[in-house]
């Protein structure tokens, strides 16, 4: 596997969305020194998890309202391993967000952004904690995936 550069046709430069700091520590990495390929999507929801609560998402539970949501999909390609310990990135931005789903992309990468390791995306859908079914998100997430680039006509919260 080669590096690839911190773009592509779906991935947008870093002053897209947002690089959000994660460590790698020794119990992530395999028997060979790499990181355990199921452990690039525990940085991915760490990294989704501290940006939202961040913004005040999901109150003091980190489950309560928007907050409040599951997986629908999550979509990885791996670029290059990641061999060792040490502090990296994810580089977070939004793709789709509908009524109540959200699609979002992401790259594990180098800490400067520079070096993509993993790259691939991420649907969630929003559930009523009582019912567990799908409700809408709340005026909040339209402005808050905005600023992490939501492309201008992708917000379909409103419909």
């Amino acid at each position: 596997m080669t590096a690839t550069s911190h773009t592509t046709a779906d991935t947008p430069a870093t002053d897209v969305g947002i690089l959000m700091p994660v460590v790698v520590h020794f119990d992530d990495l395999d028997s060979m020194g790499l990181l355990h390929n199921g452990h690039y999507q525990v940085l991915v929801e760490r990294a989704w998890g501290w940006f939202w609560r961040g913004k005040g998402v999901g109150g003091t539970s980190g489950l309560e309202g928007d907050g409040f949501n599951a997986a629908k999909t999550f979509d990885i390609t791996y670029d290059r391993p990641i061999a060792g310990i040490g502090e990296y990135a994810v580089h977070l931005w939004m793709q789709r967000l509908g009524t109540t789903s959200a699609t979002a992309g992401y790259r594990v990468c180098s800490a400067d952004g520079k070096v993509t390791y993993a790259h691939g995306s991420r649907t969630v859908v929003r559930l009523d904690s009582a019912t567990m079914r799908p409700t809408p998100w709340s005026g909040q997430v339209p402005e808050i995936a905005r600023t992490l680039g939501l492309p201008e006509g992708e917000d379909h919260h409103a419909g």
